[in-house]
């Protein structure tokens, strides 16, 4: 019994809180203010809980799995979720139905939890359909405005699409292998037109998931109508977590099958790359800007998967931390200037440093980091990733990231020109930050600096994969 508390640690304090919240709600009649506190005291709890006290070990017959590697990723997701909840508190304070929002919210987090454990394809659908339906409530959360809830609806209608993919990829994987454990999937993979027909469906799945080209086209719009707070959920942390399965999924039970995943990776990170990039330049809304921006990103993260095992891994790994405090600070700005001002178009950002330099200068960071120009973690991040994608000595892809790379600063760049050169004749008013979305900016801007600057968060983490 002691054992089955420690390994499911995380999701059980996730369970307490997710009660705790709805036993509040229901019980007591808890100002905004009030109720953002002690969610946001319990969120910093769980992410302490989480970095102690940690075994490695299976329970429920092998269908829940944990390590070292595994409970990282989740402290990621615990870290990154505690930043969505403090650059929000602006947005949330006025909000009617602010405590469903934070249940819902970690409804999806403790399906993450599940699916990152899941060593069985069984637990893996539960845990993605318990992390994906509660997003489709949260992106209708801005209940007055058509184009939120136009998001719900298209997310809700390509997520079941991608699940109905999954599914019968599933089943014919079943079929073909007669079991749905990782461990036993890995020895009855054979490469048999079946299986590989299987793995294609997982894949596309997985695709729609991640929005890969050509399965993104739901991104933007989704991205454009929610909240601001749900477009940066949606854009780290969902996307985060299905990148935890998807690259261990890999090199699991598809490890047999590399020659033959590698080569529609190498199809789809191009693809992905240069759709994402192309339509990022001619973007006018911010928030359409980063989700094409955040597709480029993914096939960034291909290029690494394609990688040797442990590399991969690791790479992967590492460039969600950063990609964490890259994006969520870029989405700290745009929540906080949405949330005062409603103003969202890349336009409305000109002449924005001479009203708010310091606003200025965080959003100009996160740019550099997902741009990539050293020495801020992007850099370090993209290295390692198309480091990974090196180690099978395949230039031409190598060759083909970067230069997209060096594309995507054109973009970028356009956002920092906007801010510091461009003149407007009605900017942004002087805007003041309240305490939390300052701390959550803080812990960002922190993050990126101190990620980019040491090695040993990589060599740490590549130290996990061979526990792996």
């Amino acid at each position: 019994m002691t054992n089955f508390f420690i390994l499911m640690k995380q999701e059980l304090i996730i369970t307490v809180i997710i009660f705790t919240l709805l036993l509040l709600k229901i019980g007591m009649n808890l100002s905004n203010e009030t109720f953002m506190n002690l969610t946001n005291g319990l969120l910093l709890l769980n992410l302490v809980v989480g970095f102690v006290g940690n075994r490695s070990g299976m329970l429920f017959d092998g269908m829940f799995l944990t390590n070292p590697l595994i409970v990282l990723e989740k402290n990621i997701l615990s870290l990154g979720t505690l930043i969505v909840s403090l650059q929000s508190a602006d947005w949330l304070k006025k909000h009617d139905h602010t405590p469903e929002f934070y249940i819902l919210l970690l409804c999806t987090l403790l399906g993450m939890f599940f699916m990152i454990s899941a060593n069985n394809l069984l637990m893996f659908y539960v845990g993605l359909e318990l992390s994906g339906i509660p997003i489709a409530a949260m992106a209708n959360f801005d209940l007055a405005k058509k184009k939120s809830s136009e998001a719900a609806m298209k997310f809700i209608i390509s997520s079941a699409f991608a699940s109905g993919l999954l599914l019968f990829g599933i089943s014919l994987l079943y079929g073909a292998t007669g079991t749905l454990s990782f461990n036993e999937l890995s020895l009855n993979i054979t490469g048999a037109p079946l299986q590989i027909f299987a793995f294609v469906l997982l894949l596309a799945g997985f695709g729609f998931k991640i929005s890969v080209a050509p399965f993104h086209l739901w991104t933007a719009d989704v991205y454009e109508g929610a909240p601001v707070a749900v477009t940066s959920w949606l854009s780290v942390i969902s996307k985060g977590s299905v990148l935890f399965v998807f690259v261990a999924f890999l090199n699991t039970v598809f490890r047999s099958q590399t020659a033959t995943w590698y080569n529609m990776l190498f199809v789809l990170s191009v693809l992905t790359i240069l759709i994402g990039n192309l339509f990022a330049i001619r973007q006018n809304n911010i928030k359409r800007f980063l989700a094409f921006s955040s597709i480029a990103q993914i096939g960034f993260i291909l290029v690494g998967i394609t990688g040797s095992p442990h590399f991969a891994i690791a790479s992967v790994v590492y460039f969600v931390l950063v990609y964490v405090f890259s994006n969520l600070a870029a989405f700290g700005v745009v929540a906080l200037v949405s949330a005062v001002t409603g103003r969202e178009q890349v336009s409305d950002y000109k002449g924005f440093y001479k009203t708010n330099p310091v606003l200025s200068w965080v959003l100009t960071i996160a740019l550099f980091s997902l741009a990539g120009v050293p020495p801020t973690a992007g850099f370090f991040g993209k290295f390692f990733l198309l480091l990974s994608g090196a180690g099978k000595g395949n230039y031409i892809l190598i060759t083909i990231a970067a230069l997209n790379m060096i594309l995507s600063f054109y973009y970028y760049l356009r956002i920092v020109k906007a801010i510091f050169m461009d003149a407007n004749e009605q900017p942004i008013e002087r805007l003041s930050i309240p305490a939390y979305p300052k701390l959550a900016m803080i812990i960002c801007v922190t993050g990126i600096i101190v990620t980019g600057l040491t090695g040993y968060i990589y060599d740490y983490i590549y130290s996990l994969t061979w526990r792996f």
